[in-house]
């Protein structure tokens, strides 16, 4: 079950999702933590950030909005409050880090490559350029390759740079990160949707749009993680509405190297461990001996293997 993430070595593919797994210790009482593969930890900026107010939450059809506004202590109180009790479980943590401009990527970007117990970062560039009036830094590929290459300089841990959906051509930003120095990809961040309540005709949520996630955006990722996986050489890491492993497979199977769980974990707080044994269990049904035996082995003409 060992993969290897951009030089990450981690002991199953399985890690849990930005934002929707806390800092671990909302999970803690309901899975063994130190059976995933990784944790990613709830986005962290330079300062504290308040996030939108709220209703901040909406269920849809399949799936859920949010627009909490990427609420959180700042980098420094993640550092001293949070990352101690991440590290008990001798899991490999990876912090995801947003900025809205380069110079705070950079600065976040060193304070935890100094920090014990992060293993690598995740950069999320679905947010505005405050500089480039609040253009997405993952909608352009030039600003998505310089910020790669900026907070590349600035660190030995892997980088991974998570994409936002929200874009004409995947594979076009695909390749500018990694031409960027990134050691692995994640995708995909959520889509961009809205609700309204017709009886008062206005949005369910306080800031109009939110993050689309769940399982209704599953046949998205997969078509973008299967087009970018024939594009680029560096590792992928499979996001979006997986539910259960069988979910999960679908991933690898067209490429992805790894895969992250997350609003499943709001219904099932103990998915992720679910999906290992789900994974292992596939895996010994079809005679495999390693995980990487399935990566890529998407059939585009409909023949199954062995035909």
């Amino acid at each position: 079950m060992e993969v290897d993430i951009g030089g990450l070595i981690i002991k199953n593919p399985v890690m849990t999702a930005s934002g929707t797994f806390g800092y671990g210790e909302e999970y803690a009482p309901y899975l063994d933590i130190w059976r995933l593969g990784a944790i990613i930890a709830k986005g962290v900026s330079l300062e504290t950030r308040a996030g939108n107010k709220p209703p901040r939450i909406m269920e849809t059809p399949c799936g859920m909005l949010n627009a909490i506004g990427l609420e959180n202590p700042g980098v420094r109180s993640f550092i001293k409050d949070k990352l101690p009790f991440l590290r008990k479980f001798g899991v490999p943590v990876i912090a995801n880090v947003f900025a809205d401009s380069i110079d705070d990527f950079k600065r976040v970007t060193e304070l935890l490559s100094e920090a014990k117990g992060v293993a690598g970062l995740e950069i999320n560039i679905s947010c505005p350029n405050v500089k480039r009036g609040g253009i997405i830094f993952g909608s352009d590929p030039d600003m998505a390759h310089a910020v790669t290459r900026e907070v590349k300089c600035l660190t030995d841990l892997p980088i991974i740079v998570k994409l936002t959906p929200n874009v004409t051509d995947i594979c076009l930003i695909a390749e500018s990160v990694e031409a960027g120095g990134a050691d692995a990809i994640s995708l995909i961040n959520t889509l961009t949707g809205m609700s309204v309540d017709i009886e008062r005709r206005i949005p369910h949520l306080a800031n109009v749009t939110g993050g689309l996630s769940g399982p209704a955006i599953k046949p998205v990722a997969l078509r973008m993680v299967w087009q970018a996986a024939r594009r680029v050489k560096v590792p992928i890491i499979g996001i979006g509405g997986i539910m259960n492993a069988s979910d999960a497979m679908e991933f690898p199977i067209v490429g992805a190297r790894a895969v992250q769980v997350g609003t499943a974990s709001f219904i099932n707080p103990s998915v992720t461990v679910d999906i290992i044994d789900g994974i292992e269990e596939y895996l010994k049904r079809h005679k495999m001996a390693h995980v990487n035996d399935l990566i890529g082995t998407f059939n585009e003409d409909g023949k199954t293997c062995g035909d």
